[in-house]
């Protein structure tokens, strides 16, 4: 039974319309139940008429609100299925083509909205949208969007000429005007680069077709390190080389392939040098710089090289010897007539000044001590260093075996190694700091005469057969030079068993020798 109160709430919120149900003792419960019902119907109705209420005519064919929402729910389902496709293909088929990162993401990119577009084609066929009947419509919004989208129709054509024609890749290290970075994403409207402090930028398409872009890693996978350094007249440039080299193969992220170059680029006002080198991840580069600048700074101070100072003014004397002779006699005198034994120290300390500084030996200096390099001039020393490399052993470590293939030989940088024979376990020989070995198994091209074996932290300067005959292809007189260096040690070569009996006469032993020495290294 209906309570009075609950009359009287029927009969405010329902009005007349709950009257008859009232009088029938109907249950308040059922009442509203049936009252929400009849709510919901009428307003599904408005709904269903207004969603299906013509908007417009295609060929004869109403369009509403109803088949616009299916349309784009339909385009909606295609987009993400295209999506999974293209994510797929990706993974399952691109990667086993064994395409760079950039080749394979503008490959994905453009099978994505082909995959995109088929789709939006094939929606609209099953929404009954007849095709040319889009002619018109096109045709409207082109020039819409060629007047009043100009910028995103730019970007779009600019996004789609990145894809097909690949200026730029993803994964280039770029530089767009004061930008560095790498590309990490190529959209049909913009770029995404990621900056090498780790923040991206945001770059409209448009802007890589119309400006100037430095691609650092078109045509190849690496990327360069450059070092530029300005040194002050009276540097040797050999031992600036040789310094800078030394720094770069000190740093494991420089490859050693292609190898570190140095260029001598200027001596205008100062001498200017620029260190090339190569690494595999652009991201660490501002890294590898500061440790390279680190290092180049130390090897400059071991071997007393001068750097140029922003405001450095250099006087330069052109027969210091007399002025030093000068100098001492004027402050000889001066010790005579004075009692103040400070002017005379600091007169004496300035003196000692002047006179150039000795340093420990350099390989500009040691490779020449080699007898076969003796005649060798600054620059084809300056070859050697700069093709050469460094490497490292720590002790006890085998360098290299008895009867291995003798195809380098070594200038000992720092520390001590045994020369023994592993056949009979004897000690030949000890060689320390400044000495060099194997140089004879590779002139030669015989194999080891015996095992070379580290007494403590070693660090060794290589000469290849690759350098050595880059070395003499470029300058064949000093091959000659070289031949005539051997061919003086007729006794060696018969203790190593390579010179033949048949030869008696020292001219047919360099004959001899200048043959195997061409033969060895294609001269």
């Amino acid at each position: 039974m209906i309570l009075k109160a609950e009359k009287f709430l029927l009969k405010l919120f329902l009005v007349e319309e709950i009257e008859p149900v009232i009088e029938s003792e109907t249950s308040l419960t059922v009442i509203i139940q049936q009252w929400l019902v009849e709510k919901l119907q009428e307003l599904w109705r408005f709904t269903n008429k207004t969603f299906n209420l013509k908007l417009f005519e295609l060929e004869d064919k109403p369009v509403s609100l109803a088949s616009l929402s299916k349309l784009i729910l339909f385009a909606f389902i295609a987009y993400l299925i295209a999506r999974l496709l293209r994510g797929f293909i990706r993974r399952a088929l691109l990667v086993r083509f064994g395409f760079d990162r950039g080749t394979l993401e503008a490959v994905a990119s453009v099978i994505g909205y082909i995959l995109t577009g088929l789709g939006f084609l094939i929606v609209l066929e099953i929404s009954g949208i007849n095709l040319s009947s889009l002619t018109v419509i096109a045709g409207v919004l082109g020039i819409g969007v060629g007047f009043g989208f100009q910028q995103l129709a730019a970007n779009f054509i600019s996004g789609i000429t990145l894809l097909f024609e690949q200026p730029i890749k993803v994964g280039d290290l770029i530089q767009i005007d004061d930008l560095l970075g790498i590309v990490e994403k190529i959209s049909i409207r913009s770029t995404a680069i990621k900056l090498l402090n780790g923040t991206f930028v945001i770059i409209p398409n448009s802007d890589f077709i119309q400006n100037k872009i430095i691609n650092l890693s078109y045509g190849k996978s690496k990327c360069p390190v450059e070092v530029n350094i300005e040194l002050a007249y009276g540097n040797d440039t050999t031992l600036v080389t040789e310094a800078m080299l030394a720094a770069a193969r000190q740093q494991h992220n420089i490859l050693s392939e292609p190898p570190p170059k140095v260029l001598f680029q200027n001596f205008a006002s100062t001498l200017k040098f620029k260190l090339i080198g190569w690494i595999n991840n652009p991201l660490i580069l501002n890294s590898v710089i500061s440790d390279l600048n680190f290092v180049i700074e130390s090897e400059f101070e071991v071997r007393g090289i001068k750097v140029v100072s922003p405001h450095q003014q250099e006087v330069r004397l052109k027969n210091p010897q007399e002025y030093i002779s000068m100098l001492q006699d004027s402050t000889e005198s001066l010790a005579e007539k004075s009692t103040d034994s400070s002017i005379y120290n600091s007169t004496i300390s300035l003196s000692k000044k002047i006179k150039t500084p000795l340093f420990g030996e350099t390989l500009k200096d040691l490779l020449p001590k080699i007898s076969y390099f003796k005649n060798c001039t600054k620059e084809q020393i300056r070859q050697l260093i700069e093709d050469g490399y460094r490497e490292s052993f720590p002790p006890n470590t085998i360098i290299c075996h008895e009867g291995d293939p003798g195809n380098s030989f070594y200038v000992i940088l720092s520390g001590m190694v045994e020369i023994f024979s592993e056949k009979i376990d004897r000690r030949i020989a000890e060689r320390k700091a400044g000495e060099f070995i194997g140089e004879m198994a590779l002139l030669m091209g015989i194999p080891r005469s015996a095992s070379i074996r580290t007494l403590e932290d070693t660090t060794l300067f290589v000469v290849d057969r690759d350098n050595l005959q880059k070395l003499l292809s470029n300058y064949p007189q000093l091959a000659e030079q070289i031949s005539l260096e051997i061919s003086k040690r007729r006794e060696s070569l018969e203790n190593m068993g390579i010179l033949p009996d048949k030869i008696d006469s020292e001219q047919t032993v360099l004959n001899w020798v200048r043959k195997r020495l061409n033969a060895i290294f294609e001269l």
